[in-house]
């Protein structure tokens, strides 16, 4: 398969941040489904420049669109059905978007609003965070980040390979969290090892 103009061979930006992967194909013009890595993801809904990187593990065997990375124009984004969809300008082929199919979206980190309150976090920044508790012990680090409709609850495991039920579930609120440094990549939080 013959790559579209629109892909432009490039490295992945040193400040660039990994914010979704692309699904495949949605309808007949171009446009291609997208799984943000979490809910907070309105920058790709702004950035005009994506960076497309091809996956590796599961997604590869059928991966066909590209080697390495590439830059691409968005021409346009929007949600969908709990979900983004996206049209890249100069690639309209639903056989060409679908090639696509596994790649993992990056924006440059310079694309993302500026915070307004010291208070304010974006999840991509406390993913990795370790999480220790008032006592000190270290309860673990933070691997994802999930919305619940009014609070942000930190998921924390002690190794990315642990079993899900064995994931600490800690809202991420004031009440539970008494601090937060990104600095030194940690969050102190009002929560004892013991609690379910």
């Amino acid at each position: 398969m013959t790559l579209p103009t629109a892909l432009i061979a490039a490295d992945i930006p040193t400040d660039g941040i990994a914010l979704g992967r692309l699904q495949g194909a949605w309808g007949v013009k171009g446009w291609s489904k997208l799984q943000p890595f979490s809910s907070d993801a309105d920058v790709l809904l702004s950035a005009k420049t994506w960076y497309l990187l091809a996956p590796v593990g599961q997604y590869a065997k059928t991966f066909t669109g590209f080697v390495g990375a590439v830059r691409v124009a968005v021409a346009q984004c929007k949600t969908h059905a709990g979900g983004l969809v996206v049209q890249f300008d100069g690639i309209n082929d639903r056989d060409d978007v679908h090639s696509l199919k596994g790649a993992e979206v990056w924006v440059n980190r310079s694309e993302f609003a500026p915070l307004t309150s010291d208070d304010e976090f974006y999840w991509v920044d406390l993913i990795g965070c370790e999480v220790v508790n008032r006592q000190g012990e270290v309860l673990g680090q933070v691997q994802e980040m999930l919305s619940t409709g009014p609070q942000a609850v930190l998921c924390v495991t002690t190794s990315p390979t642990d079993d899900p039920k064995l994931q600490r579930l800690i809202p991420f609120v004031g009440q539970y969290v008494d601090g937060v440094s990104l600095v030194d990549k940690r969050i102190t939080v009002d929560w004892l090892p013991d609690y379910d």
